[in-house]
């Protein structure tokens, strides 16, 4: 499935506290699993209550990667193949990861929401990718 032409989105939830750490080896993975350039990784979407996530913020710092983050109400209104009760009950939406990375890409997902636990580590993450045509984070800057 290796996509040279496009760039990719990824969408994240994850548990409050989860470290660098977790949330990178969750991003490898997925991304290797599924035969996808990590270096074709244009930015990283979640919900708005995660924009101060420190795994997540120390993730996209040290990669370079601009994070972008929506509403409870955006992300409510995606239609995502994957909708949770669990997460709608914690978040107040169906899904963040999944609509999240549609939201960011403009585009359908490529990967749908993959859970990730590290066996001896705090938190979880989930990870949905999306690919995209925005090939710069300006140009997804101009088009919102």
């Amino acid at each position: 499935m290796e996509c040279r032409s496009k760039v990719f989105w990824i969408g994240i939830g994850c548990q409050r506290g989860t470290p660098k750490s977790v949330i990178e080896t969750a991003i490898v993975e997925v991304f290797a699993n599924h035969h996808l350039a990590i270096d074709r990784i244009k930015g990283v979407a979640t919900i708005d209550s995660k924009a101060d996530e420190v795994g997540l913020v120390e993730f996209c710092r040290d990669r370079n990667l601009p994070l972008v983050t929506f509403s409870t109400e955006l992300l409510k209104s995606i239609n995502v193949p994957n909708s949770s009760q669990i997460v709608s009950a914690r978040m107040g939406t169906f899904s963040v990861a999944e609509a999240a990375a549609i939201c960011a890409a403009k585009s359908d997902l490529i990967v749908p929401k993959q859970i990730f636990k590290q066996v001896g580590e705090v938190g979880a993450v989930t990870v949905a990718i999306a690919r995209s045509s925005i090939t710069s984070f300006r140009e997804y800057q101009t088009k919102n």
